[in-house]
């Protein structure tokens, strides 16, 4: 039997190294139904990794949720059940109230659509979370680290300088330059997926899903090794972390 830790590392590590690729999220949403039997141990995976990335990344777990309940769908359903119970945790998570989130509004709504087109999620809770996403909404321009436009309000700080009235609620929201540069990479792929796969797959019921299972490898013995090589490090520093005696042992080691 695996190690529940270990589990739970490997699948972590996938959802951190998410991407634009269709095969990154098939291969971590294989993962999970090869370890269906700790649904509720990976699905927690999810929620923690979609709070504590940063928001390029929980863009991406955003995108991976819809492919990985397609699968799940077929494979098992639980894993379904749950995400309608978390789906709102998951929504404020990736585009937060604070507006920290706001350039991912675009992706929550788009993903929550086809859950609900395809069956996952009900049309009503759709509709209720749309209402307070319209309420998270930013321009396009917002996307980069610019200055502040013209036209906005200035008002005086206490030691005499003079900045924008929203500064202070709008600074921690941009992305920085990298981020920026690497969102709009990973946008650019999926559009040019999306304009690919209109001509490209046949109109017909679970066409797009035969395809993406015809494509995607399975997760086999090459992608676990090089799980195994990436997580061996995480997990030796987890254990000397919750481990003070070989913490000491370690130091009077050097």
């Amino acid at each position: 039997m695996a190690d529940p830790f270990e589990v739970r590392m490997r699948f972590s590590l996938q959802l951190q190294h998410l991407n634009a690729s269709v095969v990154s999220a098939q291969k971590a949403a294989q993962y999970a139904l090869k370890y269906k039997d700790m649904d509720e141990d990976l699905h927690s995976c999810i929620l923690e990794q979609v709070e504590r990335n940063n928001m390029n990344t929980r863009a991406n777990i955003m995108y991976f949720i819809e492919h990985f309940l397609d699968l799940a769908q077929q494979g098992h359903a639980e894993y379904v059940r749950m995400m309608q119970r978390d789906i709102i945790r998951v929504v404020d998570a990736v585009a937060p109230d604070d507006g920290s989130g706001a350039t991912n509004v675009k992706v929550v709504r788009k993903v929550l659509q086809g859950l609900q087109t395809k069956g996952h999620l009900e049309s009503q809770a759709v509709s209720q979370i749309e209402d307070v996403l319209k309420e998270r909404e930013i321009n396009e321009a917002d996307l980069s680290p610019a200055s502040p436009p013209s036209d906005v309000e200035m008002t005086d700080k206490s030691d005499g300088q003079t900045v924008p009235k929203s500064a202070q609620k709008s600074a921690p929201h941009r992305l920085d330059k990298r981020q920026v540069e690497q969102r709009i990479e990973e946008d650019r792929e999926r559009h040019k997926r999306q304009r690919e796969s209109i001509w490209a797959i046949p109109k017909t019921e679970d066409a797009e899903m035969n395809k993406l299972w015809e494509e995607t490898s399975d997760f086999g013995e090459d992608d676990d090794r090089l799980l195994s090589e990436e997580t061996e490090d995480c997990v030796k520093e987890m254990e000397m972390q919750h481990c003070p005696h070989r913490r000491s042992a370690n130091g009077d080691h050097h």
